[in-house]
């Protein structure tokens, strides 16, 4: 897991090292264990590594293949990669790493490389002869890569900040990734907060040449060439602990110590549950523990580390420790997002205890169809046919739904009005944070056409409706919710403390697998208990049928009391910008202290993390 960066000149200028040594300065976080420069003529590449897999001097990064005509900057892991280097001929290997299988990979088979690597990554590959440029990003999406084109020249990196350091793009808002940030907590493909700064989508690459660009999808979510048999629900569930045990097993690999997230809940349970089984070590897993007993899960987690023989770490989080790491986590967040303080946190403490890998349940809920927008999505999408011939009906109902509109009826209102039923529609309103018309009341934004969550679901709707209807919301969130915001929370904020998270609920083999199974076999009976039932006996059934919590902190309680005064300073200076309605947005933190109960925690929060992020980052 690393950092890295790069820049290339379309005509005669040359990359210029101090501006390099910035970039790499600026993303140390992501790699503390070294770094390293590569500027020839008009291409500069910059690295900071975090060694997890061969920790020699010789792995470090800008790394030649052999021949000297390729060379990598790398961040991430490819977990096949000792099966892919047996593939590899005529090729003297001088370290036992992923990052030399990967160049050697490219320099014998070229962009078809990528079908076969099994990981998280992001990469660059100059071709030193030809003079081109190749960027990838995993399948999942799990790596994050921003880049920044004009006529003159590309700029790449892990990290938005990264770009800006240079000096030589505006810091200018994108007031359309406002709108999707303040909709969604997060902002999706292919823009970013900031304007003219893009994602290359997740399972995509990038070539450039001569200035010109070549961008290719090479993998979806529902892409698969197997035709499964699903007709057996004992093979099914076989199946299923047989891709979960592979998919733990190829993320212990590493040369330093691994340990886990375990919150107490069913996924971070199964893994660690099965860390223990297929790792033949004795797991270290850490879990976060509050005063409030309505937020504390420890009991649990304390519960699953004694059945699991685990190496346990009890991190007890009072308002106090809050205060003291919260400007931290803030400064750490690469992108505005309304949910990463939770895992800077967590990481921050696993890292203080000598762990550089960690293993999360996150994605299990996405996968087993664990969150209430599954069987919400199902209600609707069953009304299909009533749907199609009821516009009018509809439409006069939401007509006579009140002005004022809380959260709920405002989403409501929404949904009687879309035209059809379908994942398209309705996914983007069940994800919905902060409504259209709450933002409108809010801010001064005037945005036209949907928005890019939406956009997405449309350009793909032909090849989501094949899916079951569960499996549907499946990859809409993989498109949505998942890959734009708690994928990228991991991220920057295990990054901003050099941890790395691995995520075996996200193995695109797994993946791939569960989105076929029929509506019929996983329709949870109790919460996931299609995977619950497929890896019995491993959980005790105090962890299975115990109400669900999910890691929160107590905001609402903090933001009312501890947090009060940071969240009122970061509101004023917010209600001071162009496009915030300044009495409404006070008005609105105004309800929320008096306990208006319409006005979520999350629907404030948002802003502060905003203003902050824009105050951090001199953004106009």
């Amino acid at each position: 897991m690393c950092g890295i960066a790069g820049i290339l000149y379309f005509n005669d200028k040359i990359a210029e090292q101090p501006i390099l040594k910035k970039m790499n300065s600026v993303m140390a976080h992501r790699g503390p264990d070294a770094e390293g420069i590569y500027c020839e003529g008009q291409i500069g590449l910059c690295h900071r590594r975090l060694s997890v897999i061969d920790l020699s001097v010789s792995a470090n990064q800008p790394y030649f293949d052999n021949s000297n005509r390729y060379v990598i900057v790398f961040n991430g892991e490819v977990y096949n990669y000792q099966t892919i280097k047996q593939q590899i001929e005529s090729y003297s290997f001088k370290t036992s790493g992923d990052t030399e299988t990967l160049v050697a990979a490219y320099a014998q088979w070229g962009v078809s490389c990528v079908s076969s690597l099994k990981g998280m990554f992001a990469f660059a590959i100059w071709d030193r002869q030809t003079k081109e440029l190749f960027l990838v990003r995993d399948r999942m999406g799990v790596k994050p890569l921003y880049y920044y084109i004009d006529d003159e020249k590309l700029i790449f990196a892990s990290e938005i900040r990264t770009i800006l350091s240079t000096g030589l793009v505006p810091q200018k808002l994108n007031q359309k990734a406002v709108y999707e940030y303040l909709s969604y907590q997060s902002v999706s493909f292919p823009g970013s907060i900031v304007e003219n700064v893009l994602q290359l989508d997740a399972g995509a690459w990038m070539k450039v040449k001569d200035g010109k660009i070549q961008i290719e999808k090479y993998w979806n979510c529902w892409d698969t060439e197997d035709k499964h048999d699903y007709t057996d629900a004992r093979s099914i569930k076989n199946e299923i602990r047989d891709l979960l045990g592979q998919s733990v097993q190829r993320r212990l690999v590493s040369d330093v110590p691994v340990g886990a997230f375990l919150s107490g809940g069913i996924d971070s349970s199964v893994v660690v549950g099965l860390m223990a089984e297929m790792g033949g070590i004795r797991p270290s897993t850490f879990n976060i523990s509050f005063g409030e007993k309505e937020f504390d899960e420890s009991v649990y987690a304390e519960m699953v580390a004694k059945k699991f023989n685990t190496d346990h770490t009890r991190i007890q989080l009072s308002p106090d420790v809050m205060l003291h790491d919260l400007e931290d986590a803030l400064s750490a967040l690469d992108t505005p997002s309304g949910d990463g303080v939770n895992t800077y946190v967590v990481s921050k403490a696993i890292k203080n205890a000598g762990i550089t890998v960690a293993l999360s349940g996150v994605g299990g809920d996405e996968l087993f169809a664990g969150y209430p927008i599954f069987g919400q999505f199902k209600k609707v999408h069953a009304l299909t046919r009533v749907w199609n011939h009821s516009a009018h009906m509809r439409n006069l109902v939401a007509s006579c739904i009140p002005g004022r509109l809380s959260n709920r009826q405002s989403r409501i209102r929404q949904m009687l009005r879309t035209p059809k039923a379908d994942i398209e529609y309705i996914y983007p309103l069940l994800r919905q944070l902060i409504t259209p018309e709450q933002v409108k009341e809010i801010t001064a934004l005037h945005i036209t056409g949907g928005t890019a969550l939406s956009d997405n679901l449309k350009k793909y709707s032909g090849q989501l409706h094949k899916l079951p209807v569960l499996s549907q919301v499946s990859a809409a969130e993989y498109m949505g919710y998942t890959q734009h915001t708690l994928l990228k929370d991991t991220d920057q904020m295990s990054m901003a403390v050099a941890l790395e998270v691995r995520e075996p609920f996200f193995d695109t083999d797994l993946v791939q697998y569960v989105l076929g199974i029929p509506d019929q076999y996983k329709q949870p009976v109790y919460p996931k208990s299609l995977l619950v039932e497929s890896v019995k006996p491993l959980l005790p059934d105090e962890i299975v049928f115990r109400k669900k919590q999910g890691f929160v902190f107590p905001w609402k309680k903090w933001m009312r009391n501890e947090l009060r005064t940071f969240c009122s300073v970061h509101l004023n200076r917010l209600a001071q910008r162009g496009f915030i309605k300044s009495k409404s947005l006070i008005n609105y933190w105004e309800r929320f202290l008096k306990g208006d109960d319409s006005i979520r925690w999350m629907d404030i929060w948002v802003f502060i993390v905003l203003e902050y992020w824009l105050e951090k980052n001199g953004i106009e």
